[in-house]
């Protein structure tokens, strides 16, 4: 796999060099053209500015959102171009498409060290497209942009899409340094993580997460279940779990699991349930056996808390993903709290598997540096430890 190095290497002064980036950013509910957390922009700034400097001609591109194929204002990366120029510390050319008129004319006019961002890929059906030929139409349209190609996108790597999959095959191709160390990190903890192994798994559903429990259970010393999928789990050992989000079609699944486990899950012992989904609404800590018919549980309780902190304290490879509660309402937030800085006291190798867990870290506060690795691909993380390929990947490897 050639990198970002070798194209550096290779000279890239008044070249064209297509980045995919991930620049699917979360913005405020309040005012939607605000972004909440732009940890995804800073992620890719190393491969811009390194870019930039060498004197190349970039354009960006970047997916946000699910929008159907087609134009839509609620997605538009205009923000992002804002916020990206800021952080560069100089103006970001934007296109008004991805890759019409505006597209074209602009990125033909980009001079040395100058910086283009397309506008939202999915804004075309073709980047999306499960028909090949209409995928590849696409692709052939953004890799007229280029005379090469740099995927920093490690979010969307498990995607097999027109810009991450099929632009590679049609450019010189090369890994940027946050794809590349993704990889290595998830390398470490799936080939040869040191013991003891702790994973602490959060969310909202047991089916999503399924997959990745079945790969890692055979490796792991502990794995932890917070969130939204803990009661199903805790249905599975035959308690009520009141109003409290569950599959029931994988409550045996769930009991299978523990069986299978032999007491290397642990779930919470304690949970604090509310009477609904708000932060006003009254709520109260119960044990995880006596969740009130008429509450649900929005966190774990401070004893689980203990419990899970007692399990990651002794931990030389730590994987998590997924918030323990709804850390976005205060009420709710201490468990996600508590278990990730219980995380980042471990004497050992911390990983935070991107999404909600990244996204958790930077609301909450903590410090970043105080954890190994934080990844910017929840979806990608996942399927690299369930030992799918990566479409992206398996792209930049291809020669």
């Amino acid at each position: 796999m050639k990198t970002l190095d070798d194209l550096l290497g290779e000279g890239v002064s008044g070249r064209r060099v297509l980045v995919r980036a991930d620049l699917n950013v979360p913005f405020e509910k309040s005012n939607p053209g605000t972004i909440s957390d732009d940890g995804r922009i800073r992620a890719v700034l190393p491969t811009l500015v390194a870019l930039r400097d060498a004197g190349a001609r970039v354009v960006v591109c970047s997916h946000l959102g699910r929008p159907k194929g087609a134009p839509d204002p609620k997605f538009t990366l205009a923000p992002v171009a804002a916020r990206l120029g800021e952080l560069l510390g100089s103006a970001v050319v934007f296109a008004s498409d991805t890759v019409g008129a505006d597209a074209q004319g602009k990125a033909a006019a980009l001079t040395d060290g100058q910086v283009l961002l397309l506008e939202n890929l999915r804004f075309n059906a073709g980047e999306t497209s499960k028909d090949d030929a209409e995928r590849g139409a696409f692709a052939d349209q953004l890799a007229a942009f280029a005379d090469a190609y740099v995927d920093d996108a490690f979010g969307a790597v498990h995607r097999k899409h027109a810009s991450v999959y099929d632009v590679p095959a049609r450019l010189p191709h090369y890994a940027g340094g946050l794809v590349l160390r993704e990889v290595e990190v998830l390398k470490k903890v799936t080939e040869s993580p040191e013991q003891p192994y702790v994973v602490v798994l959060g969310g909202s559903k047991v089916s999503d997460k399924l997959a990745v429990i079945q790969a890692l259970l055979p490796k792991v010393d502990k794995l932890l279940v917070g969130g939204g999928m803990c009661f199903t789990f805790l249905k599975a050992q035959g308690h009520e779990v009141g109003k409290s989000l569950l599959e029931e079609d994988m409550v045996q699944t769930c009991a299978d699991l523990l069986e299978q486990a032999q007491g290397r899950i642990v779930l919470p012992v304690d949970v604090v349930a509310a009477t609904e989904f708000s932060a006003d609404a009254d709520h109260v800590t119960v044990p995880a056996s006596q969740i009130p018919a008429d509450r649900l549980g929005l966190d774990i309780g401070p004893e689980s808390v203990a419990l899970f902190a007692d399990a990651i304290g002794g931990a030389k490879t730590l994987f998590w993903n997924g918030p323990m509660g709804v850390f976005e309402l205060a009420p709710f937030a201490p468990g996600t709290r508590g278990v990730a800085e219980a995380i980042t006291k471990i004497d050992g190798f911390s990983v935070v598997g991107g999404g909600d867990s990244a996204a958790a870290v930077r609301t909450l506060g903590l410090d970043e540096t105080a954890f190994g690795h934080i990844s910017t691909g929840g979806g990608a993380s996942l399927e690299y430890l369930e030992g799918k390929t990566l479409p992206g990947v398996a792209a930049l490897e291809a020669s």
